[in-house]
């Protein structure tokens, strides 16, 4: 009867694991500038997900080390749950696309949704490192072995959310200010055609006492490939939206000269500065990334 219980060093080892490994997913789970996730609701959903995907790393270690290998093969299925968490997160979003100010569009949706995929491999990776460091310590004294294993476990959490940082539009761009002008029914940001839709004197008074825009200008020319990008465009949009609400009408136009973007809108909240803020912080989605070095290289290659 007592081989079949769990050894207390093992006990101390899955509990510190799984602590550490859902403590690594709840430092990920932020409210920010997005609101997404919802609070509670959204906040319960991942952090329990986070607590299954530590409790699988955490026993890996202590299955071994019982050599209980028939244990260790439902880390395949980690995998399988990681994955339905994404295409449930995709689902959801896309649910929810007719009830937003304007669409997150498809290339948003599926980087949120790998990202929240990402983060629950954050938990299962962390607690495993901290079960290994725990068992590589072996000390006698407990309070030793669940130290080590916890630093260890926060330095590769730490590690770990610095690599899979991302940029955003104003790591690669400026966001400035950009000054609405109606000539007639037409809309022009800064000299640039935006659009002719203004086709009634209520909705040409509406943008030009309550318009906002914002010009965002690459840093480089090369750039200009991501930044043209209509999912990255519409991810931009979308920000707006979200930051300052929507009151009537919202345009995103392209200067194919000199490669400006203009995002302009009229929001329910009136803020010049939150709606910079809001197109600076907009991720860079994973489909319109290009590496000039890279691409420079297969041109060599070709040569």
């Amino acid at each position: 009867m007592k081989d079949s219980l769990i050894s207390h060093e093992h006990l101390v080892m899955i509990v510190t694991s799984v602590i550490v490994g859902t403590l690594a997913r709840l430092l990920t789970i932020k409210e920010d500038y997005r609101q997404y996730p919802s609070y509670p609701n959204g906040y319960l959903i991942h952090l329990l997900t986070g607590f299954v995907s530590a409790a699988i790393g955490a026993v890996a270690i202590p299955a071994l080390m019982t050599k209980n290998f028939i244990a260790v093969t439902f880390l395949t299925a980690a995998a399988q749950q990681f994955r339905d968490v994404r295409k449930s997160e995709r689902e959801s979003l896309k649910d929810l696309e007719h009830t937003e100010y304007a669409y997150r569009g498809d290339a948003y949706i599926d980087g949120i949704a790998k990202t929240f995929e990402s983060r629950n491999y954050f938990a299962l990776i962390v607690a495993l490192i901290t079960a290994i460091t725990m068992q590589l310590i072996d000390s006698k004294t407990t309070w030793i072995n669940v130290l080590a294993g916890t630093l260890v476990g926060l330095i590769v959490f730490y590690l770990l959310k610095r690599f899979s940082k991302g940029k955003t539009i104003g790591d690669i761009a400026e966001v400035e200010q950009g000054t609405v002008e109606v000539r007639e029914s037409e809309l022009y940001v800064d000299g640039m055609y935006v659009s002719n839709l203004l086709g009634s004197d209520h909705a040409s008074k509406l943008f030009e006492t309550e318009g906002l825009a914002v010009i965002i200008k690459p840093h480089e020319n090369h750039l200009r490939i991501t930044l043209d990008n209509f999912g990255q465009r519409q991810a931009a949009l979308f920000e707006a939206t979200r930051a300052l609400g929507l009151k009537r009408y919202h345009f995103t136009r392209r200067d194919f000269e000199n490669g400006r973007i203009v995002i302009t809108l009229v929001p329910i909240i009136n803020d010049i500065d939150r709606l910079i803020e809001a197109v600076k912080k907009t991720p860079l989605l994973e489909s319109t990334k290009k590496s000039k070095a890279v691409m420079n290289t297969n041109l060599v290659g070709k040569k």
